[in-house]
This record gives C-alpha cells, sequence and structure tokens, in this order.
C-alpha cells in the first residue's frame, strides 16, 4: 500500500487533475476541505488507481479510472494476485 501524500507518485504518473474554480466552490459548500485534508492549497486529487507490483518493482498489472466510483472488484485483485 502507498500513502502518497502531497500527490507526488501520482503526479510522476499524470493522475493528478486540478479541481476547477466551480468545483472547488462544490466542494467547500458540501464542506469539503481539501487544502486541510491535503496539507496544501493546490486543489489536487489524484485519480484512483490500483497497481500490482512484484518484489522487483515490474508492475504487473494497472487500473486507473477518472471516475472515481468505478473501482476493482476485490475478487479481481485476489485472482491477479493468485496467478503471480
Amino acid at each position: 500500500m502507498l500513502c502518497d501524500k502531497g500527490n507526488g507518485v501520482a503526479s510522476q504518473f499524470g493522475l493528478v487533475f486540478r479541481l476547477p474554480d466551480d468545483l472547488r466552490g462544490l466542494y467547500s459548500s458540501f464542506g469539503i476541505d481539501l487544502e486541510r485534508f491535503n496539507g496544501d492549497d493546490s486543489w489536487a486529487l489524484p485519480m484512483p488507481g490500483r497497481f500490482i507490483l512484484n518484489q522487483k518493482g515490474v508492475v504487473l498489472s494497472a487500473d486507473v479510472n477518472p471516475d472515481y466510483t468505478i473501482r476493482p472488484e476485490p475478487g479481481d485483485i485476489v485472482e491477479i494476485l493468485k496467478a503471480r
């Protein structure tokens, strides 16, 4: 598991997007304080992704979707791990 505070790794892979002003206002109206949560004022979010690497750091499987509601099924991840 990777904790990517500041989105450094996600930025290296081009997986970070900045919220436009209208969405900043919408997020704020719902009480979502990204500045406090992220620890900076970038208003940037990473796209959710799942990457499976082997012990040598080789990517065996990757799944990224800009729609945060679409996530890999846990069972699919288990099957990928079993196959390796």
